[in-house]
């Protein structure tokens, strides 16, 4: 199977890199390119395209994937942003500084999310004393079924949402389109890693805060 994806892959590459001004290449980047952008790979095949394709409606928005994919990939500082905890207080990423830090986007209705949050739970009390910390975002629209989750599922770190699903205003900024996803950072704000789950997270906390 994974033969068969490198194959797939190859003649996706070889089809854009030799028919840049054919639509159907924008298309098939689109679909190579998948939720999670690996930033300098698509970009590099984008700007092979022909000026005519680049200025189609939907390169255009495609474009500002790429860009966000930019902003958010491993070296870069994390951009800044506000938004409310559980009590309406705002909190800022920045205010959170100084410590690790895994910005993790979750909803309470997303299983794959629940089925995790037992390992952020064990990673969070494990390095906690060791200047690790989370920040969860959450793509929730109802209060209350955010809260219980949060309740159930012993999520004891700071929380955020806006409580407007993928309209929220973090994961957009973010380019989020699924979840669950994490970025983690390091203490001065930068992205030290992505999407960090099971034994990868602790692999990673162990290689920044030893043992």
């Amino acid at each position: 199977i994974l033969l068969e994806k490198s194959i797939r892959e190859n003649v996706y590459r070889s089809f854009i890199r030799t028919n840049p001004a054919s639509a159907v290449s924008l298309l098939i980047l689109q679909q190579y390119a998948g939720n999670e952008i690996n930033f300098n790979e698509i970009d590099s095949l984008f700007n092979q395209l022909s000026p005519a394709v680049k200025a189609y409606p939907s390169a255009l928005g495609f474009r500002e994937r790429i860009a966000i994919a930019k902003r958010t990939s491993i070296g870069q500082m994390a951009t800044d942003f506000t938004q409310n905890d559980t009590l309406g207080n705002p909190v800022s990423l920045y205010s959170l500084r100084g410590k690790y830090l895994l910005v993790d986007f979750w909803a309470s209705w997303c299983g794959p999310c629940r089925a995790e949050n037992p390992n952020v739970v064990n990673a969070f009390h494990k390095y906690r004393s060791r200047g690790f910390s989370v920040l969860g975002v959450s793509l929730d629209r109802a209060k209350d079924a955010w809260l219980k989750a949060i309740h159930d599922d012993n999520l004891t770190w700071t929380h955020v949402s806006d409580l407007q699903w993928w309209n929220n205003a973090v994961a957009k900024l973010y380019g989020i389109q699924s979840i669950p996803q994490n970025l983690l950072l390091d203490p001065t704000g930068k992205i030290i890693g992505k999407n960090l789950r099971g034994q990868e997270l602790h692999q990673k906390l162990e290689e920044v805060l030893g043992n």
